[in-house]
């Protein structure tokens, strides 16, 4: 290189900014780890949620893919192995021909690279999984209940089974929060607020939030967490010998109400369908921002950037859940109307 040469070299590294010994100062690139060992480390730091139900999918891609260098896999082949998983996607009676399974693959294959992108293995523009589009979702075919329908299966949950107490509690929990089932599960002794009959719910993505409940329904969480053992941070919610419930007794308490009642078998009503019916009769009552308070929702993605300026008290979701069980809450506003639409 000609003095001139170097002379113009100097100019372009002052101009951008760069040191000439910091050239002699990159670290060399990191080894490039095979897909086997990088999902089990991006499983240990992603929340458990999301480990639960990502991992089915990440266990395909290892068993297919595990001994290859993560980048080695190309967009085309991702989107070949969401279809075959969608080919062999287990057949239920709520199954839509294997979408869902499609999609989660997908989603768990974007988890995975992004993660890889964070870790500087790969570029975004080298991540074969952003280029690899999901499956377009079909609209839910959940709807809100009639009032009919909710006291039917009460009465059946109410009349069968090993505990109906304990079923009893969940339902109403439900209608009376719409929280969802992690929101019941997570639920401890210490997030009873009594004296303004409040619950904290833990749920999916992280949140938490306070949510109104009724005097009586406070009263049932209370003497059936005093009369099965729940103290302090231990689960609320547990069978007559201690034992805390798992997702397991929601699952036997709709295929007991199944057996009872043909329609719930039909339909594949789930506790999810307990929420879309409070939610309908809050925002049909109290309006959209009352509605979406209620429902714990905090992005702006359902709705713009509107909701900021229109967000609903904890005040104003107390006064409609009076209004839901026409009892008074201690929090609710003073000259609600009663009972609306009950």
């Amino acid at each position: 290189m000609n003095g001139i040469d170097l002379e113009a070299v100097r100019l372009l590294l002052n101009r951008l900014g760069v040191r000439p010994e910091q050239l002699l100062d990159e670290p060399a690139p990191a080894a490039m780890p095979n897909i086997r060992d990088y999902v089990e480390r991006v499983t240990k730091a992603v929340p458990a949620g999301t480990s639960r139900v990502y991992e089915p999918y990440w266990n395909r891609i290892v068993n297919e893919w595990g001994d290859r260098p993560l980048n080695e896999p190309t967009p085309l082949e991702i989107k070949q192995l969401a279809e075959l998983t969608k080919a062999n996607a287990i057949v239920r009676r709520n199954s839509r021909g294997g979408r869902s399974a499609a999609e989660h693959l997908i989603a768990a294959t974007r988890c995975l690279y992004q993660h890889a992108v964070a870790d500087r293995l790969m570029s975004e523009t080298d991540n074969p999984a952003r280029r690899v589009s999901k499956p377009r979702r079909l609209a839910s075919t959940r709807r809100a209940l009639p009032e009919n329908r909710l006291r039917e299966i009460s009465e059946v949950a109410g009349a069968t089974g090993n505990d109906p107490e304990l079923d009893l509690v969940l339902l109403r929990f439900h209608t009376e929060t719409a929280a969802r089932r992690g929101g019941a599960l997570a639920l401890r002794r210490c997030d009873l607020d009594p004296d303004q009959c409040l619950v904290r719910l833990f749920e999916k993505g992280d949140t938490l939030r306070w949510q109104p409940v009724s005097p009586s329904m406070m009263e049932h969480l209370l003497q059936l967490g005093d009369e099965r053992g729940a103290v302090g941070t231990n689960q609320l919610l547990r069978y007559r010998n201690g034992d805390p419930i798992t997702r397991r007794r929601y699952d036997y308490l709709w295929q007991r109400l199944g057996k009872h009642l043909p329609w719930v078998a039909t339909q594949q009503v789930s506790t999810h369908w307990i929420r879309h019916t409070t939610l309908t009769w809050v925002e049909r009552n109290f309006g959209y921002a009352v509605a979406r308070e209620f429902a714990g929702h905090v992005g702006k993605s359902d709705a713009g950037t509107t909701t900021t300026y229109v967000r609903a008290t904890i005040e104003e979701v107390a006064t409609a859940l009076a209004a839901l069980t026409n009892e008074p809450h201690p929090l609710a506003l003073s000259g609600a109307s009663p009972a609306l639409g009950n």
